[in-house]
């Protein structure tokens, strides 16, 4: 008797104690980032799959994971991408670590969701520079491919709709829970040293948390680069480009601060290389706030603590091409 209600106390204090971290949470602007509900298992590999391979790609030579690195942040922590015959891009890459949480794709948001944003790039002349139709001819010439499809989605006839579908199920995958700021927001408050606190406490103070907030800290709003000053660097016409409204030029979607120690350089247009100058800039374009050299330490210092547990799994083995056809090279 005297071990049941012991027992029964135990658990009662575990219980008050994880609802009391869960209520301190939710008090919080910024939430800790969940796994996601539900999940295709059998999509999901075969998105990774096509996440992985460089056939869907004119050259042969480019996949998804060239641009958006999985070792690398989600990233590929150059300034702006290079595509196809080496062009050199017109943007900085975002992650595509925990993007399931954005608002939309794309800096200029021109994609709903990541299904809509998978087919981008593999037709984009600049990047993948391939055509849907043959990209597809290629998966039906691939035995494996074939099968897998039909396992997965049922039809006989594979189709764009649902490469950018198992592609973007595998995405969902790819968050990054259990950082430190995420232990510190659930109950564990041994997580963060005082100079990080005291960077949080800034961060919330001076106004950085209005756009960086959420899961993600970040990424479900457009905002105007340069509301105090004007930013000197390259500045496309962002989400003017497709609401086709004055009044959004030179938005662009609030990138997610989720790893930012690994995402480098910073900006849709890569123009900061370290965490100290994006702060630095920030602070004087968009909050007219100049922070000293003791406050931009802090506030770099909170940002770290928001690097999460990567994405770990085996690296797919790509189904053998049905021949030994040559592809051509990026020089073609």
């Amino acid at each position: 008797m005297k071990h049941t209600i012991l027992s029964t106390a135990v658990a009662l204090v575990s219980g008050i104690a994880i609802q009391s971290a869960a209520l301190a949470a939710a008090d919080e602007p910024i939430q800790p980032i969940k796994p996601p509900a539900s999940i295709n298992i059998g999509m999901v590999e075969l998105g990774k799959k096509l996440y992985f391979d460089p056939r869907l790609s004119k050259s042969g030579i480019m996949s998804c994971n060239t641009c958006h690195n999985l070792s690398m942040g989600g990233t590929d922590n150059i300034p702006t991408s290079v595509g196809d015959k080496w062009q050199q891009g017109p943007i900085n890459a975002p992650t595509v670590l925990n993007s399931s949480l954005n608002l939309a794709q794309f800096w200029d948001g021109r994609a709903a969701d990541l299904k809509a944003q998978a087919g981008g790039p593999i037709a984009n002349p600049g990047e993948m520079a391939f055509t849907h139709t043959l990209a597809i001819n290629v998966l039906e010439s691939i035995p494996a491919y074939v099968r897998e499809f039909k396992l997965v989605f049922g039809k006989d006839k594979i189709d764009i709709d649902q490469v950018t579908t198992a592609i973007a199920e595998f995405e969902k995958t790819l968050v990054t829970p259990n950082s430190r700021f995420d232990q510190w927001l659930l109950g564990n408050k041994t997580a963060l040293t005082k100079e990080e606190l005291e960077g949080y406490k800034l961060f919330k103070d001076v106004g950085c948390i209005a756009c960086h907030n959420g899961e993600a800290v970040g990424g479900n709003s457009f905002q105007k680069m340069g509301l105090v000053e004007p930013y000197k660097g390259n500045m496309p016409d962002g989400r003017a480009a497709v609401t086709g409204k004055d009044a959004d030029r030179f938005n662009f979607k609030v990138p997610t601060l989720r790893n930012v120690e690994l995402t480098y350089p910073y900006f849709h247009d890569g123009a900061a290389n370290t965490l100290t100058e994006a702060v630095d800039v920030m602070g004087r374009l968009q909050l007219g706030k100049k922070f000293t050299k003791d406050e931009n330490a802090k506030i770099v210092a909170f940002l770290k603590t928001l690097t999460g547990d990567q994405p770990t799994f085996m690296l797919p083995i790509l189904p053998p091409s049905s021949d030994s056809t040559p592809r051509p090279t990026p020089f073609n």
